[in-house]
């Protein structure tokens, strides 16, 4: 009786970590590049900022269950309805190497955007303000606003959830300003 009543509950349990497991969230994350080629419904290419071109499948299936914060979905265009060749941009999109499904597009200022590539040396929670040691040995600060996009380890984040240490390895899109430049997208992984 115990033996069958363990079996059971072992069955249970399997199929309960099934279920879990099949309402798993894909995580979104972020980049930034030029959109280079459109074909609605189905595909995104983009030249991203790093050097490479990323071509993203546009997603089809609205049902599936996105990791998105709500505040950075509410700032971007669905992928399937934005148009723009020629736009700088974040793709939102989950996957990886070639399996990459973009979500959402961002529009980024049309202005020329300054990219740093540094290390950490401050950041000022209180002030929202990061300041970055090039690679070419200048401090720059730059300001974090609610509308900067992070992209981290575990996904896209709102930049007033950004973090980061000390000699963390950054790069960094940011608009002209008078004064302190704005950070609308930092790559921090």
């Amino acid at each position: 009786m115990f033996r069958r009543l363990g079996t059971f509950w072992l069955l249970a349990g399997y199929c309960s970590l099934c279920t879990l497991a099949a309402t798993a969230q894909e995580v979104v994350h972020a980049l930034t590049g030029t959109v280079t080629s459109m074909n609605p419904g189905k595909t995104i290419e983009v030249d991203t900022d790093d050097g490479s071109e990323v071509e993203f499948k546009d997603l089809t299936k609205s049902n599936i269950p996105l990791e998105f914060e709500k505040d950075l979905r509410a700032q971007a265009a669905s992928a399937d309805s934005f148009n723009t060749k020629g736009a700088q941009v974040i793709v939102y999109y989950f996957g990886e190497g070639d399996l990459r499904t973009a979500v959402a597009l961002q529009g980024l200022p049309s202005v020329p955007l300054k990219r740093t590539i540094g290390t950490v040396v401050q950041f000022d929670k209180r002030q929202h303000l990061l300041k970055v040691e090039s690679t070419a040995g200048a401090v720059q600060s730059f300001h974090i606003d609610p509308k900067t996009v992070v992209e981290t380890a575990v996904g896209a984040v709102g930049g007033r959830r950004f973090d980061p240490e000390k000699r963390d390895q950054v790069r960094v899109t940011a608009a002209p300003a008078k004064g302190t430049e704005t950070a609308v997208f930092i790559y921090a992984k």
